[in-house]
């Protein structure tokens, strides 16, 4: 195994604190470094923008653990490493014959990292990765391996945990039958006329995101279409709330196909290819769920501060998510409109827009994501979250001397 210290998240504005990051190879490694570690704490593939991931102790980064991909017999679920990134496991599963509900934009993230902070893709009927989750294998205080399994009470509780459980090591989630999709853009479209249609605007495919600056228009969406089962594509309007269908452009080094011709699930739902690690070191991002019927009024109340967002923005990109019953889901209990800034690298100056842009959300109950940049406090997040009280008591059952204890953790979720 590899040891290393002073190592930065993936837009390099977060240092961790950690005394050193340990990369293993094997589960037995794992499992032995969870034995004797006073402090210690899973890593992921630090596309986090805060300091969820870190501790005080040792890091561990699971990517060099195989995967180990195994698909039941009965095709309904798949287990494999939680180091393991979207983008080297999912044509792994297409080979199968299977597929992932839904992925997020960027492949490279991990499973495991992925599903412990809530993140997602798009879709209004489709839930954030973590929904897909059948059973989670971790390793506790003791260095010894329990399973969480659907149906297990722990397990609304374990599914997005921030790391505070335990190491998981590997994960089980839901697959389907493999199929394929198309991508097709459509704008512009006028502010006015999107955010009074939006949720037409994000039924109109399987997966749908939308890019605006907050200026006069929402730039474009970007439909993405799931073929039926026996098809060879799939019908496509040529106009949305009047807005043209773009000609769009073929997949290249920088994003996936998005000229309307059907490839795998696997190269359409993400937006960038699988070999692709985009932007790394030259953008901070921050992110906020709204219930969907507060959209248009949540848009709105942003875009009075155009004028401070434009000078940091690069783009904002509107997803929206299924609800679900998940304790510390930001779409737990309804569906979500999820707004996602991606900013230029200013992270002072992001920081110092934060509580304003949260105090607009507020009256909407915006939720931030777990591992993008916020300035809520403990309070706040407690009131957001009315689940948080029995996620604490399942911390202190699982891990009662705090073995896998963060700073974020004890500031944030109060844990």
């Amino acid at each position: 195994m590899r040891s290393t210290t002073s190592e930065l998240n993936w837009s390099g504005t977060v240092t961790y604190t950690a005394e050193r990051v340990v990369r293993p190879t094997s589960l037995d490694d794992v499992a032995e470094l969870v034995a004797r570690s006073p402090r210690i704490h899973g890593l992921g593939t630090r596309h986090s923008f805060n300091d969820v991931a870190d501790t005080a102790g040792v890091l561990l980064d699971l990517t060099a653990v195989p995967t180990d991909l195994v698909v039941a017999e009965d095709r309904r679920t798949a287990t494999m490493g939680a180091g393991t990134r979207y983008g080297l496991v999912a044509p792994a599963l297409d080979a199968a014959g299977v597929a992932l509900h839904n992925e997020g934009s960027l492949p490279h993230v991990s499973l495991g990292g992925a599903i412990a902070t809530g993140t997602h893709g798009s879709g209004t009927t489709l839930g954030s990765l973590s929904t897909a989750v059948a059973a989670l294998e971790l390793i506790g205080p003791d260095g010894t391996t329990t399973t969480i399994r659907r149906g297990d009470a722990d397990l609304p509780g374990a599914a997005i945990h921030l790391g505070l459980l335990g190491i998981v090591t590997r994960v089980t989630v839901d697959v389907q039958p493999a199929y394929r999709m198309r991508q097709d853009l459509y704008g512009p479209i006028p502010w006015d006329t999107f955010t009074a249609s939006a949720a037409q605007v994000f039924a109109a495919g399987y997966s749908v995101c939308a890019y605006t600056l907050f200026g006069d228009t929402v730039s474009e969406v970007l439909v993405k279409s799931r073929v039926p089962d026996g098809a060879d594509d799939v019908q496509v309007p040529a106009s949305l709330l009047g807005a043209p269908r773009l000609p769009g452009s073929p997949g290249d080094g920088h994003h996936t196909a998005r000229d309307g011709s059907v490839g795998p699930w696997w190269d359409r739902l993400p937006h960038f290819p699988i070999e692709s690690v985009p932007s790394v070191g030259s953008e901070v991002q921050s992110e906020h769920f709204v219930p969907l019927r507060h959209a248009a009024a949540a848009l709105d109340a942003l875009r009075g501060l155009a004028d401070r967002i434009q000078p940091h923005l690069h783009v904002c990109e509107l997803r929206t998510m299924a609800a679900d019953d998940l304790w510390l889901s930001p779409t737990q209990g309804e569906d979500v409109l999820c707004i996602a800034f991606t900013w230029q690298k200013h992270p002072d100056e992001v920081a110092a827009l934060l509580p304003e842009l949260e105090a607009r959300l507020a009256p909407f109950g915006g939720r931030p994501h777990w591992g993008k940049m916020s300035s809520l406090d403990g309070a706040a997040i407690a009131a957001l979250h009315p689940h948080l009280p029995a996620f604490r008591d399942l911390v202190a059952r699982r891990d009662p001397a705090g073995k896998f204890s963060s700073a974020f953790g004890e500031r944030v979720l109060g844990t």
